[in-house]
């Protein structure tokens, strides 16, 4: 099995230098804590990290003692694009493939192994997700609300993702001749028309998105007791 780990954005609502995957936390960067937990797992065979191209000898060097670590590859212009390459990145006879956001530094193997166990043949993918527990409202430009949504169907969707691999490729090659894109990789295994299953996760799985994440995401590893040791090993 084959990770990815997707690392290629810009960062630009963080506002730090280097972006929120090399942020330090708890004695690590982001990245760090986030590609040791997913090589944690005992499934994973490799991990791909796909980085800004601004990043990638930085990233490289950073993660060059993480023995799991296969490759690290320059991203897209779009997440599907940065993540299409990592896969292309993969050894080909690869069956089952993950993908986990560089800047979820709080996922464990344990997550992990709840997303795997899910995926059999009745699905294309797994992904890990929490029922929507606040009211949300559609906003026009004006800032006016257009409507309220029904929250009982909304879930908050995160990654890890699990997918078959041929599920992947096909969906992604398809989606760059038609044109579709989306904000996350499931969506792009739904476009194609492939069967999604969704697991309850965690609401601590946080994305660091704003430098006041990092202060949450400290707190959580303190209480795991990881904050002194640097992240999973």
């Amino acid at each position: 099995m084959g990770a990815i780990v997707a690392a290629a954005g810009s960062g630009e609502r963080f506002g730090r230098p280097g972006g929120k995957q090399l942020a330090p936390l708890a004695g690590a960067t982001v990245l760090e804590h986030t590609v040791r937990a997913v090589a944690a797992s005992e499934r994973v065979e490799g991990v791909v990290v796909v980085a800004n191209l601004d990043h990638v000898d930085a990233i490289a060097g950073l993660l060059a003692g993480e023995p799991k670590v296969v490759s690290v590859v320059a991203g897209g212009a779009t997440r599907q694009e940065s993540v299409a390459r990592a896969l292309d990145a993969l050894p080909p006879e690869v069956e089952v493939v993950v993908v986990h956001d560089g800047a979820r530094p709080l996922v464990t193997p344990e997550l992990l192994e709840a997303v795997l166990v899910e995926l059999d043949e009745s699905v294309d993918a797994v992904i890990v997700g929490y029922p929507c527990f606040d009211t949300v409202k559609s906003v026009g430009p004006d800032g006016l609300v257009v409507r309220t949504e029904d929250r009982g169907r909304l879930w908050l969707v995160q990654t890890p993702q699990a997918f078959w691999a041929r599920a992947l490729r096909a969906a992604f090659e398809r989606a760059q001749c038609s044109g579709v894109t989306a904000t996350d990789d499931a969506a792009v295994v739904e476009a194609d028309g492939g069967r999604v299953r969704v697991v309850r996760g965690p609401r601590d799985n946080i994305k660091i998105t704003v430098p006041e994440d990092l202060a949450i995401a400290e707190a959580v590893l303190q209480v795991r007791g990881l904050a002194r040791g640097g992240g999973a090993r």
